[in-house]
């Protein structure tokens, strides 16, 4: 599957204002548009090796889980200055697991592909995170939703991910959709021994199914794990408006 750049334009960020929950003060803000929540089931201890001292993978049914989730991101920014010039609105794929730190759950990035530099050297040296540079395209036509990475730094030997879903009918959200999109904070990478933080506050997730008809999950690889095998679970939401709150550092 290859996307024509001419297809792909922008979303508008949504303005109206997100309520306040976790996050008291926001630190940035963003919009998360035309997301699709892809995700496998992993032995826990295949996750588990991937992770730092500190960092706990978060199960639900005995089962670690490992998502490929390409979205666009828009409106980034700080609270009264968004969006940013040039770095403002970009596609991103990442893929990403769950994990507890001390008393908190979180998202754990094991890679996030977008097509700017500046973001990914400043999320790389500024939080360790593993933000990854290339083309990455992400575009809805219609009911479909197209997306596609071809890494080009840091090099690996599985550098592309392409998706193709199909967008179905609203569905009311369960334990596991909770469990894949109800995450309301960020774990990095410890410093000085010390998981890293973030708060994140948004409204409830507006779910859809789902069907995939095309998928190269290469980035998951990539990150270290085993190809992913088996039926995905599947999910997309139109997106919502993001919060983000000052990192902290958490106790060992």
């Amino acid at each position: 599957m290859t996307i024509d750049p001419s297809l792909w334009t922008p979303h508008p960020p949504d303005t109206s204002e997100p309520p306040v929950g976790a996050v008291k003060k926001a630190v940035m803000v963003q919009h998360w548009t035309d997301i699709v929540f892809c995700h496998w089931r992993y032995d826990p201890s295949v996750v588990q090796q991937l992770l730092p001292a500190g960092v706990e993978v978060d199960t639900f049914d005995g089962s670690a889980w490992v998502g490929l989730i390409p979205f666009h991101m828009d409106g980034l920014g700080i609270p009264g200055i968004a969006p940013l010039p040039y770095v403002g609105s970009f596609p991103e794929v990442n893929v990403r697991t769950y994990v507890r730190a001390g008393s908190k759950r979180g998202v754990w990035f094991m890679s996030l592909d977008i097509d700017r530099w500046l973001p990914a050297l400043i999320a790389r040296l500024g939080y360790r995170i593993p933000y990854c540079v290339g083309d990455v395209r992400h575009v809805r036509i219609g009911d479909r939703v197209m997306s596609s990475v071809q890494r080009k730094w840091p090099s690996t030997r599985y550098r592309s991910a392409e998706m193709s879903v199909t967008v179905g009918e609203t569905v009311a959200d369960d334990d596991l959709s909770r469990f894949l999109t109800a995450r309301w904070g960020l774990v990095a990478n410890p410093f000085r021994g010390r998981p890293v933080w973030a708060p994140v506050d948004h409204p409830a997730w507006p779910l859809h199914s789902a069907t995939v008809s095309e998928l190269d999950a290469g980035v998951v690889a990539a990150a270290g794990l085993p190809y992913p095998t088996g039926e995905p679970h599947v999910l997309y939401s139109p997106g919502v408006p993001v919060r983000i709150g000052l990192p902290r550092l958490l106790e060992r």
